[in-house]
């Protein structure tokens, strides 16, 4: 049918090679089961909801989960994005995503974090992410809604790759993270918060082109598993997130 996702086989070619091997008997069809999964956190489906031409909607859940557990979405989402050879420019922001009350429901078991938390907005995730000048994902780090800016970035200095400049809003602008861009190497294009004693200059004409970081965002909201969070546990969605990233910006 016209209105399903399909993932092409030159795509599925350059990511079959970080797939578990199969054990004992043949596993349904990777190429179906992917597209599968795709199609239902892209139009935010319930599992049981996927159409039938993917095959057993449990198939597609417990692939997911599997897989998910096993790291293998983020180490797919890790191998491609990597950032061009002459990058000079990083940008780092963080947006909300809604956490809708099946995700926050019963009581939280054993030691996988659930990054949920409770800001004016209600039940919340905050998504934290470095992009390259062109506005394509690197990194992410989930944590619960309330966690700060300059937090979350603690979390992804050190990952950051080699570039010259790194533009951030008012809320980076923290004399330790300045400090430890300088460390790397980095300049900081960040505007000065209000009422600073010593406010730090940045190119006006250069940070303009935040927008961009702005756009991934917007972009990857579009995915309806993403704007809305309905998965309780933080690996399970962070891999999502990471389906996601890699299907709009690098395959």
């Amino acid at each position: 049918m016209s209105h399903l996702f399909w993932l092409e086989q030159e795509h599925l070619n350059r990511i079959k090679h970080m797939f578990p091997k199969p054990r004992g008997v043949a596993r349904s069809d990777d190429r179906t089961v992917l597209s599968g999964i795709i199609h239902v956190i892209r139009n935010g489906l319930r599992w049981r909801d996927a159409p039938a031409e993917y095959g057993p909607h449990k198939t597609l859940y417990n692939r997911f989960v599997r897989w998910s557990r096993l790291g293998v979405f983020a180490r797919i989402f890790r191998e491609l994005a990597v950032p061009e050879s002459d990058g000079e420019t990083l940008m780092i922001d963080s947006t909300h995503l809604k956490a809708h009350r099946t995700a926050a429901s019963l009581f939280k078991r054993g030691t996988r974090t659930r990054a949920i938390g409770r800001t004016k907005g209600g039940l919340n995730s905050k998504l934290h992410t470095v992009c390259d000048g062109r506005g394509r994902p690197l990194t992410f780090f989930l944590s619960a809604g309330q966690m700060s800016d300059a937090k979350g970035a603690l979390a992804l200095v050190g990952s950051l790759p080699p570039a010259k400049m790194l533009l951030g809003d008012k809320g980076y602008d923290a004399d330790w993270f300045r400090e430890a861009l300088a460390e790397r190497g980095i300049d900081a294009c960040i505007p000065a918060r209000r009422g600073r004693r010593n406010p730090a200059n940045h190119d006006v004409s250069l940070y303009r082109k935040r927008h961009r970081v702005e756009n991934l965002f917007a972009r990857l909201k579009d995915w309806r598993r993403i704007a809305t969070r309905y998965d309780r546990c933080g690996e399970l969605f962070l891999s999502a997130i990471c389906i996601a990233a890699t299907i709009i910006f690098w395959l």
